[in-house]
């Protein structure tokens, strides 16, 4: 029922299509025509041809979302008399359930859970070790801030003794000055 509405536009769609393939081609013409003409005619005529294929482009855009609509009608109409047409019964084929699709995507549901499951629980095993690592680390550095506590401690304790060390030289110093000058006096005095 529908072809029959549909042979007079396809002709007129023809027809207009084979036109616009013609005006292409005569201004395909044009343009080599307005090469040819005087400088300073050219740009002008050259303008006008350009204004002319943008309106045949605009006619070949029309005539394309014309038949672009027709199909689209078409289909419907087709469709529509498919629908029709078609008888159903109570036990149709078509009103199967789709069970084996639905497993397969249940089942891949299932495995993305346990993926995710498994995921979560490698994370907070590594969560874990991490929190193992801090505290390890947390002791030896308490343990290193000792050692070192000690160390400065020994060093206070080493720069007294080196300061005592320099202050015994100076006072061993003194005393052999002062012991010499003192057998000097007894020499000299008393022989």
């Amino acid at each position: 029922r529908w072809r029959r509405f549909t042979i007079r536009p396809i002709i007129l769609e023809n027809e207009l299509q084979a036109r616009i393939d013609q005006i292409f081609n005569q201004l395909e013409r044009l343009e080599i025509l307005a090469s040819k003409e005087p400088p300073n005619r050219r740009q002008n005529a050259k303008l006008r041809v350009d204004q002319l294929k943008y309106d045949v482009q605009h006619l070949q855009t029309a005539l394309g979302n014309f038949q672009h609509r027709r199909y689209a009608r078409e289909a419907q109409e087709r469709e529509r008399e498919e629908l029709l047409s078609r008888s159903f019964t109570t036990n149709d084929a078509d009103t199967s359930i789709p069970i084996d699709e639905t497993l397969q995507f249940n089942s891949g549901l299932q495995n993305a859970h346990r993926g995710m499951d498994d995921l979560l629980g490698s994370g907070s095993s590594i969560l874990n070790g991490l929190r193992d690592q801090r505290s390890t680390l947390k002791g030896t550095h308490k343990k290193m801030l000792d050692v070192a506590n000690m160390l400065g401690l020994s060093n206070t304790v080493m720069r007294f003794i080196e300061k005592r060390a320099s202050q015994d030289k100076f006072i061993m110093m003194a005393g052999m000055l002062a012991t010499c000058f003192v057998m000097f006096l007894v020499v000299k005095y008393l022989s």
